[in-house]
């Protein structure tokens, strides 16, 4: 399918270190983040939430890690500098004039589908779209817009402002260049890119999640404490948080979709065991419900 924004075998510039305009659609906690990693590298930015409640409740998670950033010393600004530039709203049609917009609503195909859609009507012919999923089909996204080229995975890390790693994942109709220019956001953004092609749970997702489910297994089989799983891995193999702990920042409920998506696609050595499935069952998600795998203090 030809790309009227990009041209067949022209590169996208990847000098230009940020899009000043930049849109995020969805404020949660990954949203939010997003928006923050773009607002304190001096982007313009949009946030577009469902309603008006959401949309200040987003406001208030852009706000607060702003300021938590400059008392930290993270990062040298102004706050009401900073958020002079932060917008938050209910209406798609403000990303008209949005360089780049990327998509942070949660992991279900069809409303990834009509959210990247509502957003693509809305920008112009030459700016750039971007999918936060964290494993489903690039590809298959793609092919439910009308300018592929100017679409690719983006898939930032929670915490958004601790993470270093933003995965950038290529479709096959990715405009030539883009992923160059993909890369120099990233790093003009302070973090590192690491480029996959599309395949089902990327690179990050597939092996994050293998290790997960395995975790979850030996403590459904009476193998070992969850605490002490961690401890394994943070201590014998240097991964900064255990396997189970990370599930309970992710969200027990975001790994479950992920598993079973990648049971569908990979097969059943990612089936979701049925410690995963009881939990979320009981809303035991992790962190933001305050147990999972553990306790956390509100």
């Amino acid at each position: 399918m030809s790309n009227p924004a990009i041209p067949s075998g022209q590169p996208v510039d990847p000098s230009i270190d940020l899009p000043h305009f930049v849109g995020v659609l969805g404020g949660g906690r990954m949203g939010a983040g997003i928006a923050h990693a773009f607002l304190v590298k001096g982007a313009d930015v949009l946030v577009v939430e469902r309603d008006e409640q959401s949309a200040e409740a987003a406001r208030e998670r852009v706000e607060s890690a702003a300021a938590k950033s400059i008392e930290r010393g993270v990062v040298d600004a102004n706050l009401d500098v900073l958020v002079s530039r932060l917008t938050v709203g209910v209406d798609y049609d403000a990303f008209k004039d949005r360089q780049l917009v990327v998509e942070a609503v949660p992991e279900d195909w069809d409303l990834k589908v009509s959210s990247l859609r509502g957003i693509e009507e809305r920008l112009a012919p030459d700016a750039y779209l971007a999918s936060n999923t964290s494993s489903l089909s690039v590809n298959g996204l793609a092919k439910e817009l009308k300018r592929p080229g100017n679409f690719l995975g983006l898939h930032f890390f929670n915490p958004v402002p601790a993470s270093t790693l933003i995965e950038v994942v290529l479709g096959e109709h990715t405009a030539p260049g883009l992923a160059d220019a993909a890369k120099t956001w990233v790093e003009a953004l302070g973090k590192t890119a690491v480029v996959v092609n599309d395949a089902p749970g990327f690179a990050s997702s597939r092996l994050g999640v293998a290790i997960a489910l395995e975790a979850m297994r030996m403590v459904e089989e009476g193998v070992a404490s969850a605490e002490d799983i961690d401890n394994a891995m943070v201590l014998g193999y240097k991964h900064p948080t255990g396997p189970l702990r990370t599930t309970d920042i992710v969200g027990l409920d975001v790994r479950l979709g992920i598993a079973e998506y990648l049971q569908s696609t990979l097969g059943d050595r990612f089936a979701p065991p049925q410690i995963l499935r009881d939990k979320v069952a009981r809303g035991e998600l992790g962190r933001k419900t305050g147990k999972g795998f553990f306790d956390w203090p509100s």
